[in-house]
């Protein structure tokens, strides 16, 4: 006989896994994931780059504010229309409106921002707050 530890969640667990499983074999869950837009978030020394993949989206339709520390990315693409005379065999391009927030760090100064969108990634670019860097303090031997 083998003793196990009771897990009193571990059921609860199981069948919320089963749930989602269930629901993404229709596709349920999926939209979310769909909707939001990849991004790369790099730290460098001096500064903090957001790059965004907006493919297809205009610049006109890209809005960024930075608000309590949050930056959002809202981008409406209306171009492409939902075939009406055929029926689609694959259909993974995303049309619609997409959004994404990220909290920023406290190092980094919103009010000194650069953007740039070329080739459909945007490119926001934060510097860091001088007081705020990391310091190097020197060990002294002895």
């Amino acid at each position: 006989m083998l003793l196990q530890r009771w897990d009193p969640f571990r059921d609860m667990r199981r069948m919320d896994s089963l749930a989602n499983r269930f629901w993404r074999a229709y596709g349920v869950g999926d939209e979310i994931a769909a909707r939001a837009l990849p991004l790369d978030v790099v730290q460098h020394e001096e500064d903090v780059v957001v790059r965004a993949s907006l493919p297809g989206v205009k610049a006109d339709d890209v809005e960024v504010t930075v608000e309590d520390g949050v930056l959002r990315i809202t981008a409406a693409d209306e171009s492409e229309r939902e075939e009406q005379n055929g029926s689609y065999l694959v259909r993974e391009r995303r049309s619609g409106k997409h959004h994404r927030a990220l909290r920023l760090p406290d190092t980094v100064d919103a009010d000194k921002a650069q953007t740039q969108y070329v080739d459909g990634v945007l490119t926001i670019t934060f510097p860091k707050v001088e007081a705020k860097k990391a310091k190097r303090l020197e060990i002294k031997a002895g």
